[in-house]
């Protein structure tokens, strides 16, 4: 009993901290992890309400590091680490402010399907000093209306889902040679590109040589001919 316990505790824990990963900038979309704990759930590997409750847990808090970053670092984040810059420059930062304060829930609501987007949006409504209670109670609506959606999606249809990886996997084999087949092909096509540029390229320095090097010959059978 406490062996099965502690399985489902090390299982919800690995999905809420995968939650919390994507949450904070990690470019998979979450509800890859909210369908997996669905399936897990179906499956018997997890109690419902501790696959739901771990999924819902990883993603607020997720997205509340993400507003604490804004919240204490503010815009001297971007002015003063760039690596942070590259992620969220100061052009999707005032996009970002400008769309909290005129549509507010409706940003947070659309933004759990953006994966690129979403951090942006929570570390902007840290940079604008939203109050945290009001940034809390918002999140958690969205989070629960998305991950509730997909959670129970995934638990009723997971056979169904199922069914489909198993067909992915009978198809593996197939898939893998026709990838390699395209790669192949895209690799070949570059090449011989490349070779022709080259081609062209010689025969371009070629065509320059040649008047100087036939203006060299005449200057030297001129040259004879003063000479004879």
């Amino acid at each position: 009993m406490l062996e099965v316990l502690l399985h489902q505790v090390t299982l919800s824990l690995s999905f809420a901290g995968a939650l919390i990963l994507t949450g904070m900038g990690l470019p998979i979309p979450e509800e890859v992890f909210v369908i997996g704990a669905g399936i897990a759930a179906h499956n018997g590997l997890l109690e419902p309400w501790l696959a739901l409750l771990a999924c819902l847990a990883g993603a607020v808090v997720g997205d509340c590091c993400m507003y604490a970053i804004g919240y204490h670092f503010g815009h001297g984040l971007l002015r003063d680490r760039h690596w942070f810059a590259r992620y969220m420059t100061p052009e999707r930062e005032r996009q970002v402010e400008e769309m909290i304060a005129k549509h507010g829930f409706k940003v947070f609501l659309t933004a759990r399907f953006l994966v690129g987007v979403r951090g942006s949006v929570y570390v902007t409504a840290g940079i604008l000093k939203m109050p945290f209670r009001r940034f809390l109670l918002v999140d958690f609506l969205c989070v629960s209306l998305v991950v509730s959606l997909f959670f129970g999606l995934s638990y009723v249809f997971a056979e169904a889902f199922q069914n489909l990886w198993d067909s992915i996997r009978r198809a593996e084999f197939w898939l893998t040679i026709s990838l390699a087949v395209v790669a192949a092909g895209v690799v070949l096509f570059f090449l011989l590109r490349r070779r022709r540029r080259l081609s062209r390229i010689r025969l371009r320095r070629l065509k320059k040589k040649a008047p100087s090097h036939r203006a060299s010959e005449e200057a030297s059978a001129q040259e004879t001919k003063s000479v004879a």
